[in-house]
């Protein structure tokens, strides 16, 4: 793996030499705009919409547009003299509970690697988080944009995971939450069976990505020279009108025809 990022955990007066790595990774089939006649690659210019002129990539600078329409430029040197206190540390201010972090607040996950010089203070404030119960609340600059984060302990090794900021995350605003709904106990009841029919204990292994199976067959299918069938549609149910009955359908589907639990 490459890193993405060097620096130290700022640990009290302690000073650990880390590097980050990208923890996880999309398997998504990427695609390029084509034409369809030829398969040729379809490109962008990056024009100025003033004059239609070509522009060197270089020439190009970030803008803020002003309520009145106005834009005002900022560059590379503007950015780099704004105070990053944490642009070279992931900086820790408290340990905190995890179940009280929000998993709303999430963004990325890192993996955090000490270098050579800072394995043995890496490994004693890692053992001592695992302990603790808790995970540190830190700040850290990432892309020239400081971000609060979590560092955690995940299979021997630090994952940070970065979060967004608190006024970053929208209320729910919506009608229902004003009215009126009334749950009637047996469906509450019913509801919580259903729950429990389909608990289970949590293995990602366990669920694969069926689009994605699919597509690829697809393509394979185009390369080796085949006409790919359709894959056949499910009949589309029609919403149920007793919530009961569909909740009692729901239980007896999950059990299947032994009574147990397929999950």
């Amino acid at each position: 793996m490459r890193s993405v990022w060097k620096g130290v955990i700022s640990f009290g007066l302690v000073s650990i030499p880390v590097r980050l790595y990208f923890a996880t990774q999309e398997r998504d089939l990427a695609f390029h705009q084509v034409r369809r006649s030829d398969g040729s690659r379809v490109r962008y210019r990056r024009v100025a919409e003033a004059d239609g002129d070509e522009v060197n990539y270089a020439d190009i600078a970030k803008g803020f547009e002003l309520p009145d329409g106005q834009t005002v430029v900022l560059t590379d040197e503007d950015f780099a003299n704004l105070p990053l206190s944490t642009s070279r540390a992931i900086d820790v201010l408290e340990f905190v509970p995890l179940e009280q972090v929000d998993p709303i607040y999430f963004a990325k996950s890192y993996y955090v690697e000490p270098d050579r010089t800072g394995a043995k203070p890496y490994v004693l404030l890692r053992d001592a988080l695992a302990e603790s119960g808790r995970v540190a609340l830190v700040k850290i600059a990432l892309r020239q944009r400081e971000q609060l984060a979590t560092l955690r302990v995940r299979d021997g090794v630090f994952v940070l995971e970065t979060m967004i900021w608190p006024d970053e995350v929208r209320e729910p605003d919506f009608p229902f939450l004003d009215e009126h709904v009334e749950v009637r106990p047996q469906e509450l009841a019913m509801a919580a069976s259903l729950i429990s029919t389909l608990a289970a204990d949590f293995d990602p292994g366990r669920f694969t990505d069926g689009y994605r199976a699919a597509l690829q067959s697809v393509i394979d299918a185009k390369v080796a020279g085949h006409a790919m069938a359709s894959p056949p549609v499910s009949p589309q149910e029609e919403p149920a009108g007793d919530l009961m009955a569909a909740l009692r359908a729901s239980i007896a589907a999950a059990r299947g025809p032994s009574g147990r639990c397929r999950c």
